[in-house]
Formats: C-alpha cells, sequence, structure tokens
C-alpha cells in the first residue's frame, strides 16, 4: 500500500511550481488530489500528468483562495464529489511588488497580505470543521525565511510570512486533541515561474511535505519545517 492511499489532498497553487511538484508527489504516494489555482489551464496540465503517471483522476477547482466566496465553493464541491478532506498543502502565496514601505500603496499591501495570510486562513478555517468531523487532519502551510529576517523591499511579504506563522501554531494547539497536526514548512528560493533565477528545483524539496502531510497520530505540530 502507497504512504497516502486513500487519503484526500488538497493543494492550493497547484498550477506552478512548488504546488505543481506537490500535488504529483502526493498522487504517486496514493493520495486523491484536488487543484484548486487560478488558471484553469495550468490545474489541466498537471492533472493529465496526475494520470498520465498514476492512473488517477483529480478534481479541478478554478478559484482565488483570497476569495470567501470561492473559497466555500471549494469547499462546497470537495464535500459534495469526495465526502472528506485529509490535506491541505496552503501553498498558494507570492511575495507581491518589491516596494519600500515608505512608498508601499494600500493595494499593494492588501494584496500581498490577503495572498499570503488571508488565504491560509480562509482555506483552514473551511475545512476544520470537517477534519473535527473526522477526527484526522494534515495542514502544512508554506512559510518563508522572511517570516523571521527583514529583506528590504518585502515589509508586506514578511509581516504576512510572520503573521501566518502565528497563525499556524495557534491551529496547531487548538486542534491537536481533534487528531489535526498543522506544520509550516520553509522551501527556500526555488526556481519557479515567478524566480525563474531561484537556486533550487521545487521537486528536490517535495519529499519533506509529503513527511508532514502523512505524519503519523501524536508527531510534531506547530512547527517550521526547513528545506
Amino acid at each position: 500500500m502507497k504512504l497516502l492511499t486513500n487519503r484526500v489532498a488538497l493543494v492550493t497553487g497547484a498550477g506552478t511550481g512548488l504546488g505543481r511538484a506537490t500535488a504529483i508527489q502526493l498522487a504517486t504516494e496514493g493520495a486523491q488530489l484536488v487543484l484548486v489555482g487560478r488558471r484553469e489551464n495550468k490545474l489541466k496540465e498537471v492533472a493529465t500528468i496526475i494520470s498520465e503517471n498514476n492512473g488517477a483522476s483529480s478534481v479541478i477547482i478554478s478559484a482565488d483562495v483570497t476569495n470567501l466566496e470561492d473559497v466555500n465553493r471549494i469547499r462546497e464541491q470537495v464535500i459534495a464529489e469526495l465526502g472528506k478532506l485529509d490535506i491541505i498543502i496552503n501553498n498558494a502565496g507570492g511575495t507581491g511588488e518589491f516596494s519600500p514601505i515608505h512608498d508601499m500603496t494600500y493595494d499593494t499591501w492588501d494584496h500581498t497580505i490577503k495572498l499570503n495570510l488571508y488565504s491560509q486562513f480562509l482555506m483552514t478555517n473551511a475545512f476544520l470543521p470537517l477534519m473535527r468531523n473526522q477526527q484526522y487532519g494534515r495542514i502544512v502551510s508554506i512559510s518563508s525565511v522572511a517570516a523571521n529576517a527583514a529583506l528590504e523591499g518585502l515589509g508586506a511579504y514578511s509581516a504576512a510570512k510572520a503573521g501566518l506563522e502565528g497563525l499556524m501554531r495557534t491551529v496547531a494547539l487548538e486542534e491537536e486533541k481533534h487528531n489535526i497536526l498543522v506544520n509550516m514548512f520553509d522551501p527556500g528560493v526555488l526556481k519557479t515561474e515567478q524566480h525563474p533565477l531561484g537556486e533550487t528545483d521545487p521537486a528536490t524539496v517535495v519529499h519533506k511535505i509529503i513527511k508532514l502531510a502523512s505524519l503519523p497520530e501524536n508527531s510534531e505540530s506547530g512547527q517550521v519545517f526547513r528545506a
């Protein structure tokens, strides 16, 4: 039996980069995939790879995870089609526009905070009741070294990631008694569509996310793991 046989896993930002690589590996480990992202064509590409590699179909949901109505629609579709959700990989995010605080517009701040912090709250909040009912859940949120470092021009991103770590530590504390384990993963500077000059192929760090997504009961929770 594969590591994640009979598990349902949802990945946000699944169309490219780390999300894409994670979704493909989760499927290889036997999970049924829910692929979430804004660009349906990219999600379909990932679904095709999963089908060719594993003979498995994926649920594709084109949605904006910073939008409450979209997140509610994701939850309703997952429940209607699959009836459960075991794993969330909160991967959607991005540095946003580089800007010193002095010059930062409200729109830049708002977009970056929503993309990196609100989205993870909305997705986690939407599915916690389902996971509690199951008495099982594994949540992995993608963080960054920026959460604990001062990086010029990335004040909004750093604030969002620091907030994310505080948020998910709290979720870990509140939900551990329901066998819901919540951890964070800092993948380092990856080479992706967003960062073509990055240092690392996303596929080389995915095994660490898989480990967190498949932790046994009473394992570590509320921790930040790094590539």
